[in-house]
């Protein structure tokens, strides 16, 4: 079993990338909105109602799946580095896979906010992200929350075998889940 979390802010390509990469190895994608915007026909996302829900079908779906015979599982999330319930969260999901068997690879992307405004647009984030088709709402969300948290990690803050950082500005998705493939040997 594989955990392949891949992290960084808005807009970076976390989605795209992981669904190339699922096209290349036998692991599954589970990108974060597929719960966000379940729960958001129902509930706001920023409601505690909203982020119990979504946490508690997210916990469940990584039970199932690291008990499971899959292969394994690509996660994406925006991980506020400067928030320690965002690193308990990241721990907790590690330790689940690994507590089972698991291996977890930690892919952190960055593209500057130029790209990542121009991403933000995409068609396929458009269909795959429902919440993200008021798109000037997304694009002040983008804008504001660089202000608001620190969305990629400091150097030497991650590090080890289980993690690589891309800059994939002028890499396309598929040239980025390459490298993540031939880099953990999935």
């Amino acid at each position: 079993m594989k955990l392949v979390i891949i992290i960084g802010p808005q807009a970076v390509g976390k989605m795209t990338v992981g669904q190339e990469l699922a096209k290349i190895t036998d692991l599954k994608l589970f990108h974060n909105h597929m719960t966000i915007d379940l729960i958001g026909n129902f509930f706001d996302y920023g409601s505690s109602e909203g982020k119990r829900l979504v946490k508690l079908f997210r916990h469940e779906l990584f039970d199932a799946i690291s008990k499971s015979d899959l292969d394994g599982l690509i996660f994406t999330f925006v991980w506020a580095f400067d928030m320690k319930e965002d690193w308990d969260y990241i721990e907790s999901i590690s330790t689940m896979f690994q507590s089972r068997g698991g291996s977890v690879f930690y892919v952190e992307l960055e593209a500057g906010v130029q790209e990542r405004l121009k991403r933000n647009k995409s068609e396929n984030r458009l269909i795959h992200k429902p919440s993200k088709r008021n798109v000037d709402w997304s694009e002040t969300d983008l804008l504001d929350s660089m202000t608001t948290y620190r969305l990629n990690s400091i150097e030497g803050e991650l590090s080890g075998d289980n993690y690589v950082r891309i800059d994939n500005a002028a890499l396309s998705a598929t040239e980025t889940a390459v490298i993540i493939k031939h880099r953990f040997d999935l």
